[in-house]
């Protein structure tokens, strides 16, 4: 199991399966919603993240995806709130979700540094509230 995995479970309290799965469909929605060039400089930075992605990505999403789910999610029927019910789906309640995208976003900072976390933060409406 990789670092990041390990350390958002046990400052979330969660399982290790749980977070892994969580961590690769909240990083699958950042690479989908957030802008590309620092979006895949934090993915690339953090050791694992490439896979976690990979493995979780659009898991989860309910067949909502492709141009429709985008079009949705332009006008406000997916986004961040889609990625918190999708998370809610894994038996994650609002807290676990609020410390496990904080967790995520500290580690990403320590690998990927501050000002490219930054430029993801701000490319996705509302992610903003939660990190």
């Amino acid at each position: 199991m990789n670092e990041l995995v390990s350390r958002v479970a046990d400052s979330v309290g969660i399982s290790p399966e749980i977070a892994e799965k969580a961590i690769g469909m909240m990083l699958g929605f950042l690479q989908r919603e957030a802008e590309d060039g620092p979006v895949a400089k934090m993915i690339e930075a953090i050791p694992g993240a490439t896979e976690l992605v990979a493995q979780y990505n659009g898991e989860g999403s309910g067949g909502g995806g492709g141009l429709l789910g985008g079009l949705m999610a332009s006008f406000g029927g997916g986004g961040v709130m889609a990625l918190g019910q999708q998370l809610m789906s894994q038996g994650l309640g609002m807290g676990e979700i609020t410390s496990l995208a904080k967790e995520t976003m500290a580690v990403a900072r320590e690998h990927a540094g501050d000002e490219v976390v930054d430029q993801v933060i701000a490319s996705v409406p509302g992610l903003g509230q939660f990190v």
